[in-house]
């Protein structure tokens, strides 16, 4: 039969939590995290949801290979470090779960289908040799809370919305995107050109240090700068996402 894996969606902690995941964080042996420092905030946020709803579960700790984040890295070479760091993860999980067998669970922020690489990398694993089934339950991602927090709709009737990431917004108005979600924003992200688009941006919705931010760009980037850093020094971390939207 193999390890069963399960690649649990959960929000921002664990009041995002739905029955469904946390009957599937019951059922598991262990769970399976990466800790990228000591005194890693985010791997004690998991921890909070693990306590939540299995408190008897033990929470396996596996350090975090390096990447390289350089904001300068585009294209093929941000792709490339992308695959090294998920190809030396897959190598580490893989190792636990040989060792352990049974049943383990990933903990995904948001949900596991929208900028997030846990499927991909238990696919690795599989192809490392390593026996096992997964199973995919969903979680509250990040472009919904952050419309329901400012109370928009992600788009106007009958129109798109185009989701990117914030290394790839410019790519995304120049080719004439007008209505877009982006994720996953490096620090300093560079919005003065949209400077007559309205902007709902939040940052580490659901979780400590929340902040919201809405207005015409050109009005508010000063504001969101603050706010960023604000969220950052009571979090000890920041995960943004913003819709833009062309007047």
């Amino acid at each position: 039969m193999g390890v069963q894996i399960w690649i649990l969606g959960v929000g921002m902690g664990p009041q995002h939590v739905t029955p469904e995941v946390a009957e599937a964080l019951r059922s598991v042996d262990y769970v399976v995290a990466s800790e990228k420092s000591s005194g890693d905030s985010l791997l004690a946020l998991r921890r909070s949801i693990v306590d939540t709803y299995a408190a008897s579960t033990p929470i396996v700790t596996i350090a975090d290979p390096p990447r390289d984040r350089s904001p300068a890295l585009t294209g093929p070479d941000y792709a490339r470090a992308v695959g090294d760091w998920h190809a030396a993860r897959a190598q580490r999980y893989a190792d636990v779960l040989r060792t352990r067998g049974g049943s383990a669970a990933f903990l995904v922020w948001g949900d596991p289908a929208l900028y997030d690489s846990t499927i991909r990398i238990v696919k690795q694993v599989k192809a490392l040799g390593v026996e096992l089934d997964y199973h995919v339950l969903p979680g509250i991602s990040a472009p919904q809370l952050l419309a329901a927090r400012h109370r928009i709709v992600l788009h106007e009737v009958g129109r798109p919305v185009h989701i990117t990431t914030g290394r790839r917004l410019g790519e995304a108005v120049a080719a004439g995107q007008d209505n877009i979600v982006a994720m996953l924003n490096p620090e300093g992200l560079d919005l003065a050109e949209l400077g007559e688009w309205t902007i709902w941006w939040g940052a580490n919705l659901g979780a400590a240090g929340e902040r919201l931010v809405s207005g015409r760009v050109a009005d508010v980037l000063d504001e969101i700068t603050v706010a960023r850093r604000a969220a950052k020094a009571d979090a000890g971390w920041v995960m943004d996402v913003l819709l833009v939207r062309r007047p």
